[in-house]
């Protein structure tokens, strides 16, 4: 079963209570450190999140620790789709870093999804209806050009990937982001 894998700068485990200061935080991390090493503990803030939790919160705990100014905005989910696939993702980016990006550059991934066949036709991609003739089956579909032509905005946004002659898939590393924008666009 495919899996996208978790990002490898994403923290594994916070244990120092929460702090806007970095470097008060690397000073209390530190001073814990020091304290169970010789045995005495000090009282502490208990963490938001345990260790035991810390993977389990990660986008909390990025958040937390995040130096960037104007924020982050980050994303995660695990599903496992009806035909028993599982994609595990995770991303992030510095809210400084989107406003800098030419969104125009974007405007082919964004449009490829702004169509209802388009999206339908995803869900039944996404749902283990892969082959040419299943997909030949979508309700107001038209012709089999108008298959091909839809199939291929979606291919060139990234959204759809050609398995085999005739049959097709959401690639691993797009089913959660595709589930995130519904889910946004969901409100």
């Amino acid at each position: 079963m495919p899996r996208a894998k978790r990002n490898a700068d994403t923290p594994a485990s916070v244990s120092t209570p929460p702090s806007s200061d970095p470097l008060l935080a690397e000073v209390l991390a530190r001073l814990d450190k020091l304290e169970r090493a010789s045995g005495t503990i000090a009282p502490q803030v208990p963490p938001l999140a345990s260790v035991d939790d810390a993977d389990q919160y990660w986008i909390l705990n990025r958040l937390r620790q995040s130096t960037a100014k104007a924020g982050e905005v980050v994303y995660a989910g695990a599903a496992t789709l009806p035909t028993g696939e599982q994609y595990l993702w995770q991303r992030h980016a510095a809210v400084g870093t989107l406003m800098k990006t030419d969104w125009s550059s974007l405007d082919r991934v964004i449009a490829a999804l702004g169509h209802p066949v388009r999206l339908r036709l995803l869900k039944l991609i996404v749902e283990g209806k892969r082959t040419k003739a299943e997909l030949e089956q979508l309700d107001g579909l038209g012709t089999t050009g108008q298959l091909y032509h839809h199939l291929n905005i979606l291919q060139e946004a990234g959204w759809v990937r050609s398995l085999e002659r005739g049959s097709y898939s959401v690639p691993g590393e797009r089913v959660v982001p595709l589930l995130a924008i519904l889910s946004a666009a969901a409100g």
